[in-house]
C-alpha cells in the first residue's frame, strides 16, 4: 500500500536524518536505522501512518508543503537528540499551533536545553556503536505514547502554560475544496466519489464500512461529510460528526457543518447552541453567522406560516443582526450580504440599514466574479440586488447571464422563491413595476 493509498492519520516526524555524531562526539548515530527500526514501526502499531520531515525539504529550506504538514498532521514525534536547530524550529511551530499530539524522544543520557527540561519525553536506547540497543522495547513504549496522543492530552507547554490561550483555527485550511488540496487514500477517494454518483444509500454503506473513525485522515472524514451533504442528507451528517474524533468535531468547519445539518434536521434550539458558542469560541465568522441567520430566518418563516406574526417580527430581526455581523465580519464574503438585505426589505417598515449595505454587497458580489469564473449563484445574486434597486436594465441584464449558465431545476426554483417573498412585501406596499413579474415568468419556464 503507498501512502496515498493509505487513509490512516498522518505522523509527521521531525529528526535528524543521515549519520550524525552526538552532542558529545562521542558516538556516531544513525538516525536512518533509529526511524526503521524504533520510530516508523512504532507509528505503525499505533495505527497511525509516518512521514518523514527530511522528505519535505528542499535544499534544506522549510517550504509551503513543510509548513502545511507541520500544521495539519494530526499527530507528530519529534527526536531532539542533536539540539538540531531545524528540529527545534519547526517544534515551536508545532507547539504554538497544536495544543496535544506532539511526542518528544531522545537518546539515553542526553541532556535537553533548558526551555526543555520540565516537557516530558521518552528516551530510547543506543549501544557504544549508537545503533538502537533495544529496538522492540523503545517502539513499543514509543506506540504507547502515539495511543495515549490520541486521547488529546495538552502536550504543547505554551498551551499548558497560559491560561486560556485560544487555540489557532486551522480548519479554514480544509474547506469544500479539500478534494483537490489534501491528499489521502486515493482508493477512499475515488469510492466516495463513486458512491456520489450511485445515491445516498452507497455512500451511506461507506460510513458504516469505515467503523472506528479515528483511524482515518481528517480528509476522508470531510469528504464523507460533504458527501452527505450533497444528497441533503442532515440526519446522516449529523450521526457521522457525532461519531468523529474529538479534534476534528471541534474544528470550525465541522461544527459549523453540525449547526447546518441540525438545523435542517429540524433541531434548530440545539444548532442555535451550537453556533453562538462557535461564535464566543472562536470570534466572528462570515460562515458561523450566516448559518446562524438561516436558522433565525427559518424559524421566522414558520412563525409566519402559523400566523404568529409578533415572534416573526423578533425572529426576523434576529436573522437580519445575525446576517449583518456575518457581512461585516468578512465583506469579500457576499452570502450573509445579500441574505441581510433581502430581510431588510421583507421588514415592515423596511429596514432603513438596506439602502446603505445594497451596494458594498453589490461590489463584493461583482469582485468576486472578477476573481474567479462566474456561475449561476453569483449571478443570481446579483439579479436579487438589481430587484432589491429597482433597477430594471441591469436585472435583464443578469437575468440572461443567468439563465444562459444553465440552472438546474431547484437552482432557478431557489431564485424564485426569493424573488416572490420580496414581490409580496412590495405588493403588500403598493409598488410592483411590471418587470419584476417578468423576471418570475422567465425563471419558471427555466428549464
Amino acid at each position: 500500500m503507498t501512502a496515498v493509498d493509505d487513509p490512516r492519520p498522518l505522523c509527521f516526524v521531525l529528526m535528524p536524518f543521515g549519520m550524525k555524531s552526538d552532542p558529545g562526539g562521542n558516538v556516531t548515530i544513525d538516525f536512518d536505522a533509529i526511524y526503521e527500526k524504533v520510530i516508523r514501526p512504532a507509528i505503525d502499531a499505533s495505527g497511525l501512518k509516518a512521514i518523514r520531515a527530511d522528505e519535505e525539504r528542499v535544499g534544506g529550506i522549510i517550504h509551503k508543503p513543510m509548513f502545511e504538514r507541520l500544521i495539519l498532521c494530526d499527530y507528530a514525534v519529534a527526536d531532539l537528540t542533536m539540539a538540531n536547530v531545524n528540529v527545534y524550529y519547526e517544534l515551536g511551530i508545532r507547539h504554538a499551533m497544536r495544543p496535544w499530539s506532539t511526542v518528544l524522544i531522545f537518546a539515553n543520557g542526553v541532556r535537553l536545553p533548558f526551555d526543555l527540561g520540565p516537557v516530558r519525553g521518552l528516551a530510547y536506547h543506543l549501544d557504544q556503536a549508537g545503533n538502537a540497543a533495544d529496538p522492540v522495547s523503545d517502539r513499543d513504549k514509543l506506540a504507547e505514547q502515539l495511543r495515549a496522543a490520541r486521547r488529546e492530552v495538552t502536550d504543547s507547554p505554551l498551551f499548558q502554560l497560559l491560561d486560556n490561550l485560544p487555540q489557532p483555527d486551522i480548519s479554514r485550511l480544509k474547506t469544500d475544496v479539500f478534494r483537490e488540496q489534501v491528499e489521502y487514500s486515493t482508493a477512499l477517494r475515488e469510492r466516495l466519489a463513486a458512491a456520489r454518483r450511485q445515491g445516498v444509500d452507497a455512500v451511506r454503506e461507506i460510513s458504516t464500512e469505515l467503523g472506528d473513525l479515528r483511524n482515518y485522515e481528517s480528509g476522508v472524514l470531510v469528504d464523507l461529510l460533504l458527501s452527505f451533504r450533497a444528497f441533503s442528507a442532515w440526519g446522516d451528517i449529523v450521526a457521522l460528526i457525532e461519531r468523529m474524533p474529538e479534534a476534528l468535531a471541534r474544528s470550525t468547519l465541522v461544527r459549523e457543518q453540525y449547526g447546518l445539518a441540525l438545523n435542517r434536521d429540524n433541531q434548530g434550539e440545539k444548532a442555535e447552541d451550537v453556533l453562538l458558542t462557535l461564535i464566543t469560541e472562536r470570534g466572528p465568522s462570515s460562515e458561523t453567522y450566516g448559518i446562524l441567520g438561516r436558522v433565525y430566518k427559518d424559524r421566522y418563516e414558520a412563525a409566519c406560516e402559523v400566523g404568529n406574526q409578533i415572534l416573526a417580527r423578533g425572529l426576523l430581526d434576529k436573522a437580519i443582526n445575525a446576517y449583518v455581523n456575518g457581512f461585516e465580519s468578512d465583506w469579500r464574503d457576499a452570502y450573509p450580504g445579500i441574505n441581510a438585505v433581502q430581510l431588510m426589505e421583507l421588514r415592515e417598515p423596511p429596514d432603513p440599514r438596506r439602502t446603505e449595505l445594497l451596494p458594498v454587497v453589490t461590489y463584493s458580489v461583482k469582485r468576486r466574479i472578477e476573481s474567479k469564473q462566474p456561475d449561476y449563484w453569483d449571478y443570481a445574486t446579483l439579479l436579487e440586488l438589481a430587484m432589491l434597486d429597482s433597477d430594471e436594465q441591469t436585472a435583464m441584464n443578469v437575468l440572461s447571464d443567468a439563465l444562459a449558465a444553465g440552472p438546474e431545476g431547484w437552482q432557478a426554483r431557489s431564485t424564485l422563491g426569493t424573488l416572490r417573498r420580496l414581490r409580496k412585501a412590495r405588493e403588500a406596499r403598493g409598488r410592483l413595476p411590471a418587470w419584476m413579474t417578468e423576471v418570475e415568468r422567465a425563471l419558471e419556464e427555466a428549464p
